[in-house]
Formats: C-alpha cells, sequence, structure tokens
C-alpha cells in the first residue's frame, strides 16, 4: 500500500492508520463491531443464535434488523419506529435507503394479498456409464444446492444427486438435468410467509428406513414451522445403520421437536424401559427424554398422509408431492408490490 499523495514518508519509514480504510484485512470485521456496538447502545439486542440479527422491543413495538456486511434488512409491524432507526442509522453512518426489499442477497422478495418436482427415483453409484468430465455436474449439483435455500421441494433430489460426486455417470446427468428442467418450468415458485401473529413452533421429521442401497444408512427429513411459516428444512443420511423403521425414525428426535408418523418410536421415547433391540439406542434415548421430561418435546403422532416431511424422504407420485407443496407452503409468487426494507 502507498501513501497518499502529497504526503511523503521517509525511505524505510510507514504510515501508521489510526483508522481502519476500506479494502483492508480487517476493515470488515473493524466495521462489523463499530455497528454493532451502535446498535447495542440504541437499544437492539444481538441474537445468540445468529450474530447477524438485532431485536428491539416486542409485540407492536418490535423491530428485527439483519446484517449482511454493509447490507442491513429492517422490518417490523411499526413504520415510525422503522422510520426512527433509519434516521438514528443515518445520523451516524450517512446511509442509503432503497426502500422496500426486492432483492435482498440473491433472494427476490415479493408481496401477495392472495395465496395465488418432478419425483425422483432412487439413485446408485451404477448410473450408467461414468461421465468423461464430472465438473460440471459438480458444478450443478453446487447451483442446486444453493436454490435449494428456498425451494424445499427439491432438497430430496438434490441430496441425492449429490451422494454422487467422486464418479458421476450419465443416469445421474440426466437426473440433474431433469431437476434443472423442472426448476425452469417454476421460475416465480418460492416459500409463502403468511401474515400471523403465531410463533408456535412446530416440526414434523421423517425417516426412509434403510434406503440406500449402497450403505443401508436411513435418510432423515424434517421441516419447521413459525406459526405457518416454514423456517426450516433438511434431507440428510443418518450417520449410522438403524436395524429397524422405529430406530431410524427414533434418532431424528434428538435435534429438534417433531410430530412423528411411527407409534414404536414415540413409546420408546416415553417408555424408560429397554430391551435387547434398543439397548444400543441408550445415549439417543436419554438426551431425547429428558427434553421430553422437561416439557420442551411434546411428542405427537401424526398419519403418513399428513406427515410433511415425506417430500424431504422419498420419492412421491405427482398428486402427493403437488399437495404436500401446498402444505408446506410454497405457491408461485405473483410480482407484485414487494415488502420489507434496505438500507
Amino acid at each position: 500500500m502507498r501513501p497518499p499523495d502529497g504526503y511523503s514518508v521517509a525511505p524505510g519509514s510507514v504510515c501508521r492508520l489510526k483508522r481502519s480504510l476500506y479494502g483492508l484485512k480487517h476493515a470488515s470485521r473493524q466495521w462489523n463491531q463499530e455497528l454493532t456496538s451502535k446498535l447495542v447502545a440504541y437499544g437492539f439486542s444481538q441474537s445468540t443464535n445468529d450474530h447477524c440479527l438485532f431485536i428491539c422491543g416486542s409485540g407492536a413495538d418490535f423491530v428485527a434488523l439483519l446484517i449482511y456486511v454493509d447490507d442491513v434488512l429492517l422490518t417490523g409491524p411499526s413504520m415510525d419506529l422503522l422510520t426512527d432507526v433509519k434516521l438514528h442509522l443515518d445520523g451516524l453512518f450517512s446511509i442509503k435507503d432503497l426502500g422496500a426489499a426486492r432483492f435482498f442477497l440473491g433472494l427476490q422478495i415479493a408481496r401477495s394479498d392472495v395465496w395465488s418436482s418432478p419425483s425422483s427415483k432412487q439413485l446408485s453409484q451404477d448410473s450408467g456409464a461414468a461421465l468423461f468430465d464430472a465438473e460440471p455436474y459438480r458444478r450443478l449439483v453446487g447451483r442446486l444446492l444453493y436454490l435449494g435455500f428456498t425451494r424445499p421441494d427439491i432438497s430430496y433430489c438434490v441430496q441425492q444427486l449429490s451422494q454422487i460426486i467422486q464418479h458421476p455417470c450419465e443416469g445421474h446427468w440426466h437426473a440433474a438435468l431433469h431437476v434443472v428442467r423442472y426448476l425452469k418450468g417454476t421460475p416465480t415458485t418460492g416459500l409463502f410467509f403468511p401474515a400471523s401473529n403465531s410463533f408456535q413452533l412446530r416440526a414434523f421429521c421423517d425417516a426412509d428406513w434403510a434406503t440406500c442401497s449402497d450403505s443401508c444408512r436411513s435418510l432423515t427429513g424434517f421441516c419447521v414451522f413459525l406459526g405457518d411459516a416454514l423456517v426450516s428444512w433438511k434431507t440428510k443420511k443418518q450417520p449410522t445403520v438403524s436395524r429397524s423403521s422405529a430406530e431410524a425414525e427414533y434418532r431424528i428426535h434428538a435435534p429438534v421437536p417433531l410430530f412423528c408418523d411411527n407409534k414404536a418410536a414415540l413409546h420408546i421415547m416415553a417408555n424408560p424401559v429397554f430391551h435387547e433391540r434398543t439397548k444400543h439406542l441408550e445415549i439417543d434415548w436419554h438426551i431425547v427424554h429428558n427434553q421430553y421430561k422437561s416439557g420442551f418435546v411434546a411428542p405427537s403422532f401424526v398419519r403418513s398422509r399428513d406427515q410433511l416431511a415425506d417430500i424431504f424422504t422419498k420419492s412421491l407420485s405427482g398428486p402427493n408431492f403437488l399437495s404436500l407443496l401446498r402444505k408446506l407452503p410454497l405457491f408461485a409468487l405473483p410480482p407484485s408490490s414487494p415488502c420489507g426494507g434496505v438500507l
């Protein structure tokens, strides 16, 4: 780095910075510390789960602020409070108000007053001749993983495709293109977040027992709702081999409270008795049973046809797939006035 024009420095000497400069290695970190201190001084509390999230007040006076480097997403029920926060930040940093949010971190945000995939067959390691160049397949799967952040309907398909990264075959490439064609046919489909005062946390879980033809490991799928809004979902292969469908479904109760369609797994959670077929589950049982006794986990049985997590663990017929999409809820969003605000 050269000194600024008009400032002469003797040979062998350097300039000592008293303030951070844009472009330096630690500039973004120092900016984050400065912004955080100002927000905390204003009355915001920094989330312990996500340090980029700041909240202030509650009820009608609630304000949430999300930071990504120097982009800020601001939301809350009171426009007067949002205006006060923006004026305060503008007095400190001279911000640029971009108005209602249309795009944030590559995601389109739209508002609508109305509610306005194909299934994937099980893939194995051997699905045709090996690809001469696997790099395009890997890049495509990487892009599909990114799109999956807002498209839970492709979570199961992408999980299957991502298992075959090292040596993909022609069948895997055609399956990936099938997902691309599905996405191209549904370009406006996105998550719907209905306006609601409900903050009840609900979750659904499912496991497809020993369906992997190569490792016999089970597939875990779950989705979590805050009110009627889908806020988290995942499709993941279990790290161990389960000996029964009850064991496969029980292993996924440890991280989150869930609705389950396997009564045997629910009985294991509530019953403190082990027998020879379930002794190897002792550690998982203690984790889940302690949460159950403390009241943090409220297990409930749900019929398989109402199990929303089915879409994350198995291939479904067209009607069943579309039915679950509407329950997630996932809809085609018409272009209209956006919501939120970006600074």
